[in-house]
């Protein structure tokens, strides 16, 4: 019997991706996404309507998939988008959106599809993270934070699920050629001010990220990283994918705080 794989955030880049990937080899795929019309079918793909941020859309999308096929063996928690701002300039809805979609979406999520995972003494749960939930960047500061807690999460759960044979992993990527700058990082206008105090650090870092990002590599390897997991019960509980992610999680772990600290200042010219 195929393996049921559900995804959140699942119509544009890594997502999307995944979502090819898998339905290509075998796998039943239920795509989430946040268009409550995009009831719809493509071959081993069904898109189902799964807004992270409601709780009731999270119930109803799980209930969807086991009501039709019985069980969900796999879940990939990948909706998340990035805020820009300083941390001074953040507002309170920004501050709480940046976590609802990044870190209280997969934990609800999670939540909904852990019980019948456990009833089935099988799961494999793995967490979109990023290269930045193991080190900071000015700008970021709540991406960051939102990703550290991806990344507390996930060690914390592969305890609670060790006795259910449930696997929980983390794919840390790095920066990667999607619609992340056009439609996955929201702005504050305060920060990217003419007339802001960070004005000089915001003109140069700005254009080095979405450089970064506008010109970088296929997500395809994000999706490869997710079958690996799945098919390797081996596997690494964190992945580093991309360049940076690559590069800068096994320096995090060789140098101390503030060698590291260096680096970075050097790499970014900040």
């Amino acid at each position: 019997m195929s393996k049921v794989v559900l995804i959140t955030g699942a119509t544009s880049g890594m997502g999307e991706a995944t979502a090819k990937l898998l339905s290509e080899n075998g796998y039943k795929v239920y795509a989430g996404c946040r268009d409550k019309n995009i009831e719809k079918c493509d071959g081993n793909i069904n898109y189902i309507y799964l807004d992270v941020t409601k709780t009731e859309s999270i119930k109803n999308a799980v209930k969807k998939v086991i009501d039709t096929e019985g069980k969900i063996d796999v879940l990939l928690n990948n909706a998340g988008y990035g805020l820009l701002s300083t941390l001074e300039d953040g507002t309170d809805e920004e501050i709480f959106n940046q976590f609802d979609v990044n870190v209280f979406g997969l934990i609800k999520t999670t939540r909904e599809v852990l019980p019948y995972m456990r009833k089935e003494n099988y799961g494999v749960i793995i967490n979109i993270s990023s290269f930045l939930g193991k080190m900071g960047l000015p700008l970021l500061s709540h991406y960051n934070a939102s990703k550290y807690a991806v990344e507390g999460i996930t060690d914390s759960l592969r305890f609670e699920t060790l006795p259910f044979n449930i696997r929980v992993h983390s794919i840390e990527a790095g920066l990667f050629g999607t619609n992340f700058v056009k439609k996955g990082l929201v702005i504050n206008e305060k920060t990217m001010s003419e007339n802001s105090p960070y004005k000089k650090l915001t003109s140069h870092l700005v254009p080095i990220v979405a450089k970064a990002i506008n010109e970088g590599p296929d997500p395809m390897a994000i999706a490869n990283a997710v079958k690996n997991i799945i098919e390797d019960e081996n596997s690494n509980i964190a992945i580093p994918v991309g360049a940076e992610a690559t590069t800068f999680v096994p320096l995090r772990k060789e140098l101390s705080n503030e060698d590291f600290e260096k680096k970075i200042i050097e790499t970014f010219g900040l």
